[in-house]
């Protein structure tokens, strides 16, 4: 932001504005809109919930039916506002014209290898959802398998996942609608590229798991919900079937239920050897689950409850016959690699074969005779091989500061392939060979910027009690501290998810404009082990708030930028996170932009997956827990006659994650409370979830008017 010369002693009204603007002194109490917005008119009702002798007004509950007309209306009339304000931004349509461009770049999936073919995804850029493709060797040209592009004229079909037979002969593709977490799985034929008829319906959070022989896959389904309530109604008693190739749904065989825990979970998955279905049982986002497992070699045989404390995560890696490796946190917070004979499944028995180290490990696969641990160093990708009895083998050599991802392949591999990312790397795809154990680039992209221009720091600072906290900062190479700049603050913070260095466009462009990316990795991740992850739950979810406004306080202090030019965002939890960063500090911040955010902490339990997230949360039927979530739930937190940052709420109709409702609520509420001029804004994106399958097209037009807004709010020049 360039600065202003005064030419006389004084300046006054708008040019005092201005300066003060240039210099960074203006609060977020001061805006550069105007006039206040015509907002909708939202209705209220008299809705109360009285919790633990607390009664809690609830004045917009009616916008929580998704099929009421008068929600519609709403919809229509608040997306009316909020597109007539972006359509006025000067810098609005350049940015989406920069932001295709910076689109237009092959991306890949990382390949992976059945029979005697390789399997990858591509998006040639501006396509809305990539293709599968299949080659019988990496130097050919390959072909379309399934292109989701010729699935819908608006590109809202998206292939979510697909899993390859044993010989890469078949291949189930789960297919989702305008981003619904529903899933529609396929089964296409490799040779004939034509589906084999075999269709599945109302499959969610479920596995794909292949016998040995082909002929038929272990998945998880729910029971059909009625049609009208099938993005709110509460996702319970999950079970675990069996598709015989060839057979309707309505004859697939029940494998394994509890009708006692309606909260469990099942992922399937057959062992290498075709000899056992492992099953992963689950209750919500727990990180601590259970192992049961069948014997395929003896038809009808019982599924034997392995791993039955719910102590700790058993993540199941691979197998020698009888011995199950796992990867698991228990009595190692940052996670260790056990070998579990279940012929002798005594705990006296287990054996350590990869002990916890000082780094945590994320990701373990067998694969090509040996570990390959992925490892977070400071959130960070470290990769390391191990022999299957723990003796230490090499250090894979990376780039710099970056993400990995992949090493799939048999157990028997002589190949394996992996993408790396960073804040300025477009993912790039290396093979490596195992035989020579030499890395080599198969696919790295090209795109109209220079990754050179760009650089990474790594900042650690003290949250509000005394706990150290690292954060990223990337931008460009002359940009330096002690000069603010726009700066854009972003973070998760919860059930055990890291954070990593990774490419977005949408990120480049705003480091074109001169601001600053920023990204703390606060507690209730996972960049440093369970007890982190702990740390940020619960009773303790405040110290997640507490370390995103430590970081902005940091950010401040340290000239990086001001309050007045400071903006933060966040999806999903992270749009939690913004929600309460916002109301406990609004002087703090420019501009807020909460995506697909859990806005009402006292209700999220009583739609679709919503009573998972008790594990991080806690929940409002527990005394002690409402407090904590009353204290601090964005929506009920809101006070009248306050001035709160300019906010730019956003979200998707078909949203069945994180139903569109907490938004809603949210942002009327934060309309009718609002006391000064800085815009409230809710963009609704029709056709649209909780972000996985998005059409390139609404990405491209949701991230450019997310940057217009802010580079307006901020003041970014010519914006």
């Amino acid at each position: 932001m360039s600065r202003i010369a005064a030419t006389g002693p004084l300046l006054t009204g708008g040019a005092l504005a201005l300066a003060l603007i240039a210099a960074g002194c203006l609060s977020s109490s001061s805006s550069v809109t105007p006039t206040r917005l015509p907002y909708p008119a939202t209705a209220t009702t008299n809705a109360v919930d009285t919790y633990h002798g607390t009664s809690v007004p609830d004045p917009y509950r009616w916008l929580e039916d998704e099929n009421a007309p008068g929600t519609a209306a709403w919809v229509t009339a608040e997306n009316a506002v909020t597109f007539a304000f972006l359509e006025s931004l000067p810098g609005r349509e350049p940015l989406r014209k920069r932001l295709t461009e910076l689109y237009q770049y092959d991306r890949y999936g990382v390949p992976s290898h059945y029979g005697s073919r390789y399997f990858y995804t591509r998006n040639r850029g501006l396509e809305n959802q990539a293709t599968l493709l299949t080659t019988a060797s990496l130097d050919a040209e390959p072909t379309v398998l399934l292109d989701p592009n010729q699935l819908a004229a608006d590109g809202t079909v998206a292939l979510k996942s697909y899993v390859p037979n044993d010989d890469g002969t078949r291949v189930v593709c789960a297919l989702s609608v305008a981003g619904s977490d529903w899933e529609e799985w396929r089964v296409r034929d490799v040779a004939t590229g034509q589906d084999t008829g075999d269709v599945l319906q109302w499959v969610k959070f479920s596995a794909c798991a292949w016998t040995r022989d082909g002929r038929g896959f272990y998945y998880s389904r729910y029971d059909a919900p009625p049609e009208s309530a099938k993005l709110s109604r509460v996702n319970e008693f999950q079970k675990l079937y069996f598709h015989r190739l060839g057979t309707p749904q309505s004859e697939d065989a029940l494998v394994y239920e509890r009708k006692d825990h309606p909260k469990w979970g099942f992922a399937g998955e057959t062992t290498e050897d075709g000899r056992y279905l492992v099953i992963s049982v689950s209750e919500g986002t727990d990180t601590r689950n259970r192992v049961f497992y069948q014997d395929l070699a003896t038809p009808g045989a019982a599924v034997v409850e392995l791993l039955n404390d719910f102590d700790a995560s058993y993540n199941f890696i691979g197998n020698d016959g009888p011995v199950f490796y796992f990867q698991t946190d228990l009595d190692a917070p940052r996670s260790r690699i056990l070998a579990v004979d279940v012929t002798r499944p005594a705990r006296s028995a287990w054996q350590e074969r990869v002990p916890q180290s000082d780094a945590t490990l994320s990701t373990a696969r067998y694969v090509g005779g040996r570990f390959v641990a992925v490892y977070l160093r400071n959130a960070y990708s470290e990769v390391k091989f191990f022999a299957t009895d723990g003796a230490y083998q090499k250090t894979l050599e990376l780039p710099g500061i970056g993400t990995v991802g992949g090493f799939t392949g048999r157990q028997d591999a002589t190949e394996t392939f992996f993408s790396y990312t960073s804040f300025n790397t477009p993912s790039r795809i290396q093979r490596y060979d195992f035989a020579s154990g030499a890395t080599t680039v198969w696919k790295q992209p090209q795109i109209s910027f220079r990754p050179e221009d760009y650089e990474t720091r790594q900042v650690w600072y003290a949250s509000k009690d005394g706990t150290r906290v690292p954060m990223f900062i990337t931008g460009r190479r002359d940009l330096a501290p002690g000069r603010p700049h726009p700066s854009l603050l972003y973070a998760y913070g919860g059930f055990n998810i890291s954070i990593t260095p990774s490419f977005s466009p949408a990120n480049l462009l705003w480091m074109e404009l001169g601001g600053w990316y920023c990204v703390p990795n606060l507690r209730g991740g996972g960049e440093f082990g369970e007890e982190w992850h702990q740390a940020g739950t619960k009773l303790r979810k405040q110290n997640v708030f507490d370390d995103f406004i430590g970081a902005a306080e940091w950010l401040i202090a340290g000239r990086y930028t001001t309050s007045r030019q400071l903006a933060i965002s966040g999806g999903s939890n992270g749009g939690l996170l913004v929600g309460a960063a916002m109301t406990q500090r609004p002087e703090l911040f420019g501009a807020a932009l909460p995506a697909v955010g859990v806005m009402d902490m006292l209700r999220f339990h009583h739609f679709t997956i919503g009573w998972a997230w008790v594990s991080d949360y806690g929940s409002s039927a527990n005394v002690e827990e409402f407090r904590a979530l009353y204290a601090y739930s964005p929506y009920h937190n809101l006070k009248p006659g306050s001035c709160y940052p300019a906010t730019l709420v956003t979200t998707g109709d078909h949203d069945d994650r994180v139903v569109p409702a907490h938004s809603f609520k949210f942002a009327a509420r934060l309309q009718a409370v609002q006391s000064c001029r800085n815009p409230v804004l809710i963009r609704i994106e029709t056709r649209a979830g909780h972000g996985a399958g998005k059409p390139t097209t609404k990405i491209i037009e949701e991230s450019s008017d997310r940057i217009a807004f802010i580079a307006h709010e901020l003041g970014v020049p010519g914006h």
